[in-house]
Order: C-alpha cells, then structure tokens, then sequence
C-alpha cells in the first residue's frame, strides 16, 4: 500500500525584513520509499522547500505535515527519521575525524561503545570510506567529504533523506558514486528521498517523480519521460533538456519517428532497433 510520509501546500514564509517567500502551486508529497526530484534553476525555491520541510523556516501560511507532525513544532518526535546533507556539506560536517562525525548522531540518541562502533563500521563499509574513519574530514576530496555526509545522515537508517544540491561540485566519477549510494540505500532500506538539482542528466538515474519548480512554483509533477517530454515546460522553467532529449527531438524534427530515450543504453537500443529493422 502507499504511505504518504510528507505532504506541502501552498506555504508562505516571512523573513524579519518582510521578504516573503512563497511555496505554492501543486500539492508536494512523498511517499514511503519514493525518490522525488524537485528540479528548478538556481534560485527557484528550492533549499526554500527544504527548510520549510525540516521546520527550518516558520510558515505563516499553508500545511507543511512530515510523519504526520508539525516540523517546526514536533521536530523531536520525527528527528530520528529524517537524515539530511546540506549543499555545503562542510557546514555539517564537525566531528575531528571521520570515525566522530559519522557517529555524532548515534551518540545523540545514547548509542556507546561497541554498539556504535559497530553501526560506523557497517555505514562506513556500504559507503565505501571505511578506510578513511580516522582521517580528519577536511583535508579529504569533495566527494569523500559527500560520503561522510551521507554516512552521518544514513547511519540512524532514517525513513527520509534529505538532500540539498548533493552533485555540486563533484566530478564525473564522484557524482556517478553518489548516485550509485543512493539508488543502494534506497534499495536496501527503502528510505524514501528528496534530492534537489538543476542538473537535468542525472534526474533520470535518480528519480521516481520529479517535481518542475521556478519562482516558488511547483509547476509540474510527472515521471522522468513526461517531464522531459515537455520541452516548452522545461523552458518556461529555464531549463535546458538533457542532451539526450535535444538530440532526439533534432532526430524527429527530421523525420525518424523514435520514442524518448533517458539513457545511452536505451538510446542506443532505440537506434539499433530502428536501423536493424530498416535493412
């Protein structure tokens, strides 16, 4: 059965200097287990959304509900099911080595000992950076210090991950390991997630449902085909289609009527069955 674990509509927030920020448009939810991509240009309103989400930012307006509490109220109640790795994930990361950060949270809960080491060790191994547990975080690579982030907000198998820009900054084989991590916890504990981006390649390796964003607005929820499907969406957003999608679109333009692709592997499918079957 699906179980809607978060639900977000139509919130506006107040800063001190009167600034208002609004959320607004479509009904934002997630459900247990789900991947949920919020695409959007910088400056959309996303890292706005997740604020709003973690109770960061106190709604004056609207419904934010997250495992059926109140963020900025309740947040105690739910701590223990939300982990979270900010964009900047050096502003998160503050143990003096690999080894304290990752097991900052299960001393926050009253986990000692042999029992925590245990539960860094066994994080540590499925992220891959058991190697680095006592080496000091901030003399690491961009993507170990996204592993270690993602290790500290994976390490209580939280029920909804969080994640703020997580491909930002990293090079190729960086980001292809993080998606890999993800797609792999997801799997194996099912923690739903909500993964904010403007980089359109990665959203078909990542995403179960993709939100379109742009000044606040959730403009369009759909799956990766659709969304991409709808290029004067995508602009109106001003978002470019993957490379893939603009190839392909050029190729029907011309006259070869090929369905969507959303990787090589399927684009190169698509083009081998259509060549083979013409000779």
């Amino acid at each position: 059965m699906v179980e809607e674990i978060l639900n977000l509509k139509d919130v506006k927030h107040v800063y001190p200097d009167n600034t208002q920020v609004k959320i607004h448009g479509l009904n934002f939810s997630v459900n247990r287990g789900e991947r949920v991509v919020v695409l959007g240009p910088n400056g959309a309103g996303k890292t706005t959304l997740l604020s709003l989400i973690l109770g960061l930012l106190k709604p004056v307006e609207g419904h934010v509900e997250v495992f059926r509490c109140n963020p900025l109220n309740e947040y105690k109640k739910i701590r223990r099911k939300i982990g979270v790795v900010f964009q900047n994930v050096d502003e998160q990361i503050i143990g003096p080595t690999v080894f304290d950060d990752i097991g900052f949270a299960l001393k926050s809960e009253g986990i000692k000992g042999e029992r925590l080491k245990e539960r860094v060790v066994k994080i540590a191994t499925e992220m891959g950076i058991q190697h680095l547990l006592s080496k000091l975080p901030h003399y690491l690579s961009g993507g170990e210090r996204k592993k270690v982030a993602l290790a500290g907000a994976m390490v209580l198998i939280p029920e909804l991950l969080i994640l703020d820009e997580p491909f930002d900054g990293l090079d190729p084989a960086s980001m292809r390991e993080i998606i890999d991590l993800l797609n792999k916890l997801n799997g194996k504990y099912k923690t739903a997630m909500v993964i904010t981006t403007h980089n359109v390649n990665i959203v078909p390796k990542i995403a179960d449902t993709v939100y379109i964003i742009n000044n606040g607005s959730l403009i369009k929820k759909g799956g990766t085909r659709e969304i991409f499907s709808d290029t004067a969406l995508l602009a109106q957003a001003n978002l470019e289609p993957p490379i893939l999608v603009q190839l392909f679109n050029c190729l029907k333009e011309a006259g070869l009527d090929l369905d969507m692709p959303l990787d090589l592997k399927e684009a190169a499918d698509t083009l081998i069955n259509k060549f083979v079957s013409c000779k």
